[in-house]
């Protein structure tokens, strides 16, 4: 609740309650997994009433060069400085690379995010990746192996050519789990150099309409078609 107030993260949140910070229907509340009721009881931070924020659920496109966290300690850009005015503190559900580009959803229901990001779901994330050299039926086949990331092999991807252009080779990468830096580790692993990369859908959400750096509310159709997933 205090997470969806936007009152903090859910791991500082946690802090605050351990150190006595929070108080409910008066009471100093320190145990962690509490249940309240937000229209019957008072919840309070340092003496001040917490309201619950509505929930907000924001696509995003995020442009090369800005880091996917709510901000960034050596100050480069965040997702934060774009989605002001969304009308709740959202937060990123996974991330994008510094210089990935792409579909990007926020928001605040946390429950919501988890659920997409659990690899039971095996959520669909497609990119649009451009290499140096011309791909041939091997290096296709490279890239469309497992790999071990952290200790853990991936799912094959699926990759298609796009298109050619001399040197260079446009492909299609679809994912069903997002670890970390998979695609460019994929194009590593096959002997290729990436010169970019885009994630033009996530979750059957696609960024028509938006430039870089826009963003806009769901509709409700679209919330509607990701509760069907669930």
């Amino acid at each position: 609740m205090l997470a969806q107030a936007g009152v903090a993260s859910r791991r500082h949140a946690e802090e605050l309650i351990s150190s006595g910070r929070v108080r409910v229907a008066g009471h100093v509340v320190t145990t962690l997994g509490v249940r309240v009721d937000p229209e019957r009881e008072s919840i309070e931070v340092d003496g001040r009433r917490v309201a619950a924020e509505p929930f907000v659920y924001v696509l995003f496109h995020k442009p090369r060069g800005v880091v996917s966290t709510m901000h960034d300690p050596a100050g480069r850009p965040a997702v934060a400085d774009y989605v002001t005015g969304s009308g709740a503190r959202v937060v990123p559900v996974g991330r994008l690379d510094f210089q990935t580009s792409g579909v990007m959803l926020l928001t605040n229901d946390g429950a919501f995010a988890r659920s997409l990001l659990h690899p039971s779901r095996g959520v669909l994330k497609e990119y649009v990746l451009k290499v140096k050299g011309a791909v041939d039926d091997a290096g296709l086949a490279r890239l469309r192996e497992s790999i071990e990331i952290d200790g853990r092999h991936t799912r094959p991807a699926r990759v298609a050519i796009s298109r050619r252009e001399g040197d260079k080779t446009w492909l299609d990468v679809v994912l069903h789990e997002g670890k970390n830096r998979q695609v460019r580790r994929l194009a590593e692993h096959a002997g290729y150099r990436v010169m970019r990369l885009a994630r033009s859908r996530f979750a059957g959400l696609s960024l028509e309409g938006l430039r870089a750096g826009e963003w806009r509310h769901l509709t409700r159709a679209e919330l509607r078609s990701l509760e069907d997933e669930r």
